[in-house]
């Protein structure tokens, strides 16, 4: 890793080396979407799907039960996760299943830490909004996608139909775990989907609360 890649992965292990015992129990109340993301997968029988900070493997190991007749696959910056993740992992008796590595979003790739060509299905749950270059870590994992494959992307939305008090509280709060909604998130999907000649879709869910995207090539 480059040397602010380290100081980053760093900052990732201070924040949950505690959090991460109970990182799950939490987060299912207010990181919408997630598993509607997983069912839209689709993944063909045999197909490799990556998750682009996999943090506990939670949604690795819900894609993996959900598809089983697919390849999983997962990176992520923080050492201290990874642990909890193969622990997950192998607690379920999937380690066959998910292959794990330690990476950064932006600067490695699926392809080059697992040694496989490309992926049919690469997805990244509530990633961006923690990712200082979250533009370089899209256009990566676009770059990771094969012919006939997907990009699936969940995260934080403006909470643009929601009221405005709400939205303060919740930006507020978020802020104190270094989260930040990205606000052009759809303007950067769609400049790189067409650098990549792919599709994107771009939904609000939730009033605004998540947005979520499909870039397709």
């Amino acid at each position: 890793m480059s040397e602010g890649a380290g100081g980053h992965a760093g900052h990732m292990d201070a924040i949950y080396r505690t959090q991460r015992h109970f990182y799950d129990l939490t987060r299912k109340y207010y990181l919408l979407g997630r598993d509607a993301l997983i069912r839209d997968l689709r993944p063909d029988p045999g197909a490799r799907v990556l998750e682009v900070g996999c943090g506990t493997a939670r949604n690795l190991i819900a894609a993996a039960q959900y598809w089983p007749l697919g390849e999983f696959y997962g990176f992520d910056i923080s050492a201290a996760m990874l642990e909890t993740a193969r622990a997950n992992v192998a607690r379920k008796r999937l380690s066959d299943r998910i292959r794990l590595a330690q990476g950064d979003a932006t600067a490695d790739t699926g392809p080059a830490l697992f040694d496989v060509p490309r992926f049919d299905r690469v997805f990244m749950s509530y990633t961006l909004s923690m990712i200082p270059d979250w533009q370089a870590a899209i256009r990566l994992a676009a770059q990771s996608v094969g012919e006939g494959g997907a990009l699936h992307i969940v995260d934080f939305g403006q909470q643009e139909q929601l009221p405005g008090a709400f939205r303060a509280g919740l930006f507020a709060w978020l802020d104190k775990f270094d989260v930040t909604p990205r606000a052009d998130l759809r303007d950067t999907l769609e400049d790189i989907a067409r650098e990549e000649g792919m599709t994107c879709r771009f939904t609000a869910k939730y009033r605004g609360y998540a947005w979520a995207a499909t870039l397709s090539r």
